[in-house]
């Protein structure tokens, strides 16, 4: 089982930066893969990054984020990041840390965290 906080959300401007946190507890050495997900206002959660935790693969983004997020891990401390740049309107959603086991398959997520970008 495992458990994921995140935190760090909160309302900026258009062009500022936000970095948000997940904690995880529980047991994290079976786990393969963890990535941030998003949901704004009346729309489907979507993935936004992934990291690999067994290895030290590529990152991976989708495409309205490449280049201005950074998703990135501390194994030591258990925690996740989301260093967010160049925010834009659109960047508003409740931010969702997720971990996956591939095999077998089961998913954890956290119970998000809300970013804001609004002038």
């Amino acid at each position: 089982q495992v458990q994921l906080v995140e935190s760090g959300g909160g309302l900026v401007q258009p062009g500022e930066s936000l970095k948000l946190s997940c904690v995880a507890s529980g047991t994290m050495s079976d786990i393969d893969a963890m990535n941030w997900y998003r949901q704004a206002p009346g729309k489907q959660r979507e993935w936004v990054a992934r990291i690999l935790m067994k290895t030290e693969g590529p990152t991976r983004y989708m495409g309205a984020v490449e280049g201005r997020f950074t998703i990135s891990r501390d194994k030591i401390k258990n925690m996740l990041y989301l260093q967010m740049t160049s925010l834009k309107p659109e960047d508003t959603a409740v931010y969702y840390c997720n971990a996956q086991r591939w095999g077998p398959s089961i998913t954890y997520w956290g119970e998000g965290t809300l970013v804001t970008v609004s002038s």
